[in-house]
């Protein structure tokens, strides 16, 4: 367990009086690590930490698990009197101020977004526990929940459902359905914007004979507002009164923005995260359930994803409908074997795969991120960490993809910046 925690956090963390803490003894004791993603000029991050501490404070005093879980804070701060200033409210240690390579692979490896963020993850494995641990702070204030795992979507969603004609059915009616969890809010222009599209694409999906159903978790802020919001929907939704459960949703699949849609399968495991790109990607449904896909064609829909975490772009002179297939077809068995290889490892890819040709989408994102104008141009761009990695070769083949691909996740390649 500690020898994998020092993978993961490095040797040495410091803690508030500037003293070293020992990664490898301090691994010997803990079953669970919460990774607290902030930033000591962030207004919300100020007062999550405060919340965290008292949970914190009550969870060491009165936890029969007191000894299984530490906080350990990974800032985005830019200065380190600000850093140190606000490690001296924090009865945890953090990741040292300058290791900020340490911190950019945490946060391109639990694909945090937005901060504050709290993710628990098993200290012997790193695989993710919880993705909304801001969420376990507010619902579980005691801690009683230890060590907050996933449970079946079944017994999270467990209760009557409404239908927007004021009539209601039981979670059951869901069991041998695909179901698609959309958590959203009328206060939202994204959101009523996907709302239009998503019932037409419902509509299609029901109509094709596919055993099919989505449930709204409601994000507005009133109950006359979801009320509104929800007479627009055809599918089911969480009664907004439950608060508790719509919490516990979005606990279950770490919603950090909205709109999100998750899809299902029929037993309940997540198909994609990503069900507003490919709905967006694919109007006419025609590759319902939407199964991941090991290589993209770079679109405006699907250009949010470029921000998750580090993407292989291979762009490639092609500016009719078609003319990306070759390019897909050279990388698409190094994608497919990176998917199989993390997903029998319980975990995410750490690299998703794009192809793009010449329009303004590539453009934009070439001016952007300074590359030249080359095609073909294989890259590897890492937008949170600002750095970009180009393979310059006369001839790209799947043996030089594959290579790049290995070297960038062996750390061998040097970064330039964006």
């Amino acid at each position: 367990m500690s020898e994998f925690l020092v993978s993961l956090l490095g040797e040495r963390l410091v803690n508030s009086e500037k003293a070293e803490v020992d990664v490898q003894s301090l691994g010997a004791r803990l079953s669970l690590v919460g990774l607290f993603f902030g930033c000591s000029l962030n207004a919300p991050c100020k007062q999550f930490n405060g919340s965290l501490c008292e949970f914190y404070s009550r969870f060491k005093k009165a936890s029969e698990h007191k000894d299984k879980l530490e906080v350990v804070f990974v800032s985005s701060d830019q200065d380190q009197k600000h850093w140190q200033d606000f490690l001296q409210e924090m009865p945890w240690p953090a990741l040292p101020f300058k290791d900020r390579h340490k911190k950019m692979k945490l946060w391109n490896k639990y694909k945090v977004t937005s901060i504050p963020s709290l993710v628990f993850v098993d200290a012997a494995t790193g695989k993710v526990v919880c993705r909304n641990g801001l969420l376990v702070v507010r619902d579980d204030p005691k801690g009683l929940e230890f060590p907050w795992g996933p449970k079946p979507f079944a017994e999270v969603v467990a209760g009557p459902l409404l239908r927007n004609n004021r009539q209601t059915a039981d979670s059951s009616s869901l069991e041998g359905h695909y179901v698609g969890v959309y958590f959203s809010a009328h206060w939202c222009p994204p959101c009523r914007s996907l709302t239009r599209v998503l019932v037409e694409s419902y509509r299609i999906v029901k109509e094709s004979g596919h055993k099919f159903e989505m449930v709204f978790v409601s994000a507005d802020r009133s109950e006359e507002s979801f009320k509104q919001y929800f007479s627009e929907m055809p599918w089911l939704a969480v009664p907004y009164s439950d608060e508790a459960r719509r919490s516990r949703l979005n606990r279950l699949y770490g919603i950090q923005g909205i709109p999100t849609l998750i899809l299902l399968d029929a037993e309940g495991r997540v198909i994609t995260r990503q069900g507003r790109v490919e709905v967006l990607n694919d109007p006419e449904c025609r590759l319902f359930p939407w199964h991941p896909r090991p290589v993209l064609e770079l679109s405006e829909a699907n250009a949010v994803q470029l921000h998750e975490g580090p993407c292989l772009v291979l762009f490639v002179d092609a500016e009719e409908e078609g003319e990306l297939e070759p390019a897909k077809e050279l990388i698409q068995p190094i994608a497919e074997k990176l998917m199989a290889k993390y997903k029998a490892k319980e975990e995410e890819t750490p690299l998703l795969f794009f192809v793009a040709g010449e329009d303004d989408m590539s453009d934009s994102l070439r001016d952007y991120t300074n590359l030249p104008e080359a095609a073909p141009l294989l890259t590897i761009l890492d937008m949170s960490a600002r750095a970009k990695y180009v393979r310059d070769v006369e001839e790209i083949t799947p043996a030089v993809v594959e290579q790049f691909v290995n070297e960038f996740l062996a750390e061998k390649l040097k970064p330039e910046p964006i």
